[in-house]
């Protein structure tokens, strides 16, 4: 990888993860509380887009497909979710298991209340 001037030991061409530290400014493994906000947050504007139609248009949109696509919606978020951490931790010595795990939960509580009390 070639640095930038003034990066990276003289001539040699290598590079250390702290020059690559200094050039991005923070490393990533110290932003799963970036990608957990992130995650939470897509899945409150999922919810946002599906009760439109619970709410705004519940005779154009039946109320079980709207709970249908809020369900796989959230699916795909919480595995691009934990993809996304443990990408990210991948080599390190950092372990979030427990922020990832009460946060899959905490979705999960969310749809099955949304699934269960809301448009019915």
């Amino acid at each position: 990888m070639t640095l930038p001037k003034g990066f990276g030991s003289a001539g040699t061409g290598g590079s250390s993860s702290a020059d690559v530290e200094r050039m991005i400014g923070r490393r990533v493994e110290n932003m799963t509380g970036m990608i957990t906000i992130s995650f939470w947050a897509a899945i409150i504007a999922t919810f946002g887009g599906t009760a439109a139609g619970y709410f705004y248009y519940p005779w154009a949109y039946p109320t079980a497909s709207g709970h249908f696509a809020f369900i796989v919606l959230t699916i795909i978020e919480t595995i691009g979710y934990i993809f996304c951490v443990k990408v990210m931790e991948e080599g390190s010595n950092k372990n979030s298991n427990g922020i990832i795990g009460a946060s899959v939960v905490g979705a999960t509580v969310f749809v099955l209340f949304v699934s269960l009390y809301v448009g019915w």
